[in-house]
């Protein structure tokens, strides 16, 4: 992953999640001011694990601190650290797996876009 990219997480036309890296010298609109409603710290557990589910809204998920794993419907699994930056779009369909990974829990911050 080069620097500047993060992932985005969306729902398909074949009613599954997909992933995307993107990288910020590909969308420099991204640089501008986004609307957000807030912000939300969360903590999870080590033993956390979220069945498919879609994203509750459109938001950014940033790890502040653990490690966690997004599973797609194909069995693509994904492993995110800490600074790791995720776009959750994947309103619609069967959605994702969620799970805490790595021995320690999760603390996350989630800023819902009102856009």
């Amino acid at each position: 992953m080069s620097g500047g990219a993060f992932h985005r997480l969306y729902s398909g036309d074949d009613g599954e999640s997909h992933m995307e890296e993107m990288d910020l010298a590909d969308h420099p609109e991204l640089a501008n001011l986004h609307g957000a409603t807030g912000i939300a710290f969360k903590a999870y557990p080590s033993d956390y694990f979220s069945d498919f589910h879609v994203a509750p809204r459109r938001q950014y998920v940033i790890n502040v601190a653990g490690e966690n794993e997004i599973e797609l419907g194909d069995g693509t699994i994904y492993r995110f650290g800490p600074g790791h930056v995720m776009l959750a779009e994947d309103l619609t369909g069967r959605g994702h797996i969620t799970r805490v990974v790595g021995g320690n829990g999760r603390i996350t911050a989630q800023v819902p876009l009102s856009e």
